[in-house]
């Protein structure tokens, strides 16, 4: 090894020490995410277990109770909307499904405002005190219900109402009222545990996701391909042209262009007519049969590359369709080019098209900045 002064001058110094602050912002940025959820998978938990209501919180609402209702929540900015083309909507469920995305404060195609109100949660039913009156959704007379992914839009259908309507929201409250009103909805159908119990589940799955401190790099583990602008990915890119020129050139056969003996009697002079006779037109001898046919030419995919396109690596990850990574090991950024924020991925691993590798498959954002999926990377 090349003797490196106390400053660590050499490349392989140089390189172990970017290695180390590259991993460590991306442990960073992934565990700050994963705290992010966490935390609010914890709140949700806590919110869950301790949500209540009393008759004074409907106390100066313009709204009669009944003796066994409570307000449970009340939002003062809230639109009733109302669809113009009535569509049948998913029966109401108790699933707690993590947001897929910031929400856009926008009004969906065939969606209209019909008034504006303040919005009341009780423990019986989903009213809006409008200016132009009162609008009801009693949870037992409910028959779809529905969140828009995109906008902070819920739709309802009930028993006695023919025409499709709901509320929209603020886009920083929306949130809040899907979750506590899926509580209103499984208390009125004593479901409570139910939902207790999904978010004790998804607090254990995620759990499970927790990054994990990366390994420390070595001087020892850089490789000669540091030292290549483009490092492997130029490497390989050079490896493969080496391989696909000769044998295009063998394919193509340049030094047979015409088919053998035609060229050699072509370049030889002409012999006199006398001797003509005697030496162009000996006896033939007898054709070939057809089935002898020259053997094929060697092909450059008759030999299959064990990683099929994968950069060399002792992970054992290649691109031939076997089993999906889901929880990469801690080096898998010193074989492949990883995009930002790496560890931060929620999925399984796979190759972008621009080259990098990214842990966000199977979601519906995937390689998003990268042009797009290109393969899966399995061991």
């Amino acid at each position: 090894m090349a003797k490196t002064d106390s400053t660590g001058s050499t490349w392989r110094y140089r390189w172990a020490r970017r290695q180390n602050v590259r991993r460590v912002s991306t442990f960073r940025g992934a565990e700050a995410a994963w705290r992010r959820r966490d935390d609010e998978l914890r709140r949700l938990r806590a919110l869950a277990a301790e949500f209540q209501g009393s008759v004074a919180a409907g106390a100066g609402l313009p709204l009669e109770l009944a003796d066994d209702e409570v307000v449970l929540w009340a939002l003062p900015a809230a639109q009733l909307v109302e669809v113009r083309h009535t569509t049948v909507l998913p029966a109401p469920d108790l699933t707690v499904a993590p947001p897929s995305g910031p929400l856009r404060p926008r009004r969906p195609d065939g969606v209209r405002v019909a008034d504006a109100g303040m919005a009341v949660i009780t423990s019986r039913r989903l009213v809006l005190l409008g200016g132009r009156g009162r609008r009801d959704w009693a949870y037992g007379r409910m028959t779809g219900l529905a969140h828009d992914p995109a906008a902070p839009v819920t739709l309802i259908q009930v028993l006695d109402r023919r025409r499709t309507s709901g509320l929209m929201l603020p886009t920083d409250a929306a949130a809040d009222f899907r979750f506590k009103l899926t509580l209103a909805f499984a208390d009125a159908i004593e479901q409570r545990a139910a939902v207790l119990a999904q978010l004790d589940e998804l607090i254990a799955e995620h759990a499970q996701l927790k990054p994990f401190r990366p390994a420390v790099a070595t001087p020892g583990q850089a490789r000669l391909s540091a030292l290549v602008p483009g490092g492997r990915r130029t490497v390989a890119v050079a490896a493969a042209v080496a391989i696909l020129v000769p044998a295009a050139l063998i394919e193509s056969d340049p030094s047979d262009p015409t088919g053998g003996s035609e060229v050699a009697v072509a370049a030889t002079p002409a012999p006199t007519p006398s001797v003509v006779p005697a030496l162009v037109r000996p006896a033939a001898p007898p054709p070939a049969p057809r089935t002898s046919a020259k053997p094929p030419r060697p092909s450059p995919t008759t030999t299959r590359d064990p990683r099929c396109g994968a950069p060399v690596n002792p992970l054992g990850y290649d691109f031939c369709s076997g089993t999906r990574i889901r929880r990469p090991a801690a080096e898998v950024c010193d074989w492949f080019d990883c995009v930002p924020q790496f560890w931060a991925g929620r999925g399984y691993l796979v190759q972008c098209r621009d080259g990098s590798v990214s842990l966000t498959g199977g979601r519906s954002n995937a390689c998003a900045e990268h042009r797009g999926v290109r393969r899966t990377v399995t061991k």
